[in-house]
């Protein structure tokens, strides 16, 4: 419950200093956002995350659907319809635990990435004219 006042009077502050604010500060706090979210380092970690969120949701559609099909062979097995039953529904649960291993896997994985620091481009070292000279040329 203290959590939900809280929230409640940290939206109510905000909304208040928000309109004392005014549009003319919204719209500077919103160009020096747009600066620095269209600089080249940030849309290069934005395109990284996509790819990697792309690839790692991709796994996810992939166990729901391998669940889903288990799901089915075992409701129309052979057996008493409470053995079927009972065998559909441990087919479920095995199936929404791939499904949360799937996802764990992929959050695991994104902590990882994040936690990495961003690699800097290797600096290009100056061509110089000293490598014939050591070829004896």
């Amino acid at each position: 419950m203290k959590g939900k006042i809280g929230l409640v009077v940290g939206l109510g502050v905000g909304y208040v200093l928000g309109t004392r604010a005014g549009r003319d500060r919204y719209e500077q706090i919103k160009t020096q956002w747009l600066k620095v979210w269209n600089q080249e380092p940030v849309q290069e970690q934005v395109e990284k995350v996509k790819d990697f969120v792309g690839d790692k949701a991709a796994a996810i559609p992939g166990a729901v659907w391998n669940g889903v099909q288990k799901v089915v062979k075992s409701a129309s097995g052979n057996g008493t319809a409470g053995q079927r039953l009972d065998s559909a529904v441990a087919a479920g649960r095995k199936a929404a635990e791939d499904v949360v291993d799937a996802t764990e896997d992929a959050v695991e994985e994104a902590k990882g990435e994040a936690s990495k620091p961003a690699q800097k481009p290797a600096a290009k070292k100056p061509a110089s004219s000293s490598t014939s000279a050591k070829t004896g040329s």
